[in-house]
């Protein structure tokens, strides 16, 4: 079984973000750029099942600008085996991404596919929902535990009330939540001998895919500045405030 894992570039977790001063977005010039943090554990988990037998190829796919490929080259280094980087120039939405995942799954004959349940710079949560609609797969989103059976896959998923388990069967779609895995680190030797690896490259139109947005985001604006807190020397006090300033009764 061929296993594809989609790789996405964001801002470092660590990083904090900036808006851009005309509001047009947020600032990505001269900024530490990383692997998607789910998308670490997806990778891990289809390293994981490799590793034991259940599958035969790793290959990362990222659809983004030329510098993707500095992540992809992670990818490979922490093991995948081989990585496609399909350039777009601009931002793309999650059904122009789903749309060219697509494709690379029908062109691979993948058998997989583990993304990560979101990114962290837009949280739309939507790319590995839309993959499985247009490939008329199953799907196990928010995935925290995955078992591999004979054709199927049980996958024990975090839902509001607790924990659900549910049988796939395969192919399908797997989105991993970050509980899923501790992913590994690539180590120096493992980083030098990625240089090597194929890392392909591609263009939406190779898919037959318009990555043109249907969305115009007209402004960005940072979080309003949180106020400082007051101390109060009663209960008395915290209830006249409650009532006079905040109106809560």
């Amino acid at each position: 079984m061929k296993i594809v894992v989609p790789i996405k570039r964001v801002i470092d977790f660590n990083v904090r973000v900036r808006v851009k001063a005309d509001g047009s977005g947020v600032e990505t010039e001269n900024v530490k750029m990383s692997m998607n943090p789910f998308d670490e554990n997806a990778l891990e988990a289809a390293l994981q099942l490799k590793e034991a037998g259940r599958a035969e190829e790793v290959v990362g796919v990222s659809v983004g600008p030329a510098k993707a490929e500095e992540t992809l080259r992670v990818a490979l280094a922490m093991g995948a085996d081989r990585a496609i980087l399909v350039e777009a120039d601009g931002p793309v939405e999650p059904l122009a991404v789903a749309a060219i995942l697509a494709a690379v799954a029908r062109q691979e004959g993948a058998g997989l596919v583990i993304a990560g349940k979101q990114a962290i710079d837009d949280d739309a949560s939507q790319t590995g929902q839309m993959l499985a609609g247009l490939l008329g797969w199953a799907q196990a989103t928010a995935a925290s535990r995955i078992e591999m059976g004979e054709g199927s896959a049980r996958v024990v998923r975090e839902v509001d009330g607790g924990l659900q388990t549910i049988e796939v069967v395969l192919p399908a779609v797997i989105t991993a939540d970050l509980r899923l895995n501790e992913p590994r680190y690539a180590s120096l030797p493992n980083v030098m001998k990625a240089r090597s690896k194929p890392l392909e490259k591609k263009v939406p139109d190779d898919f037959g895919v318009d990555s043109t947005p249907r969305l115009t985001v007209e402004s960005t604006e940072a979080p309003a500045a949180r106020k400082a807190g007051v101390r109060l020397d009663s209960v008395a006090e915290l209830v006249d405030r409650l009532r006079s300033e905040a109106g809560v009764i």
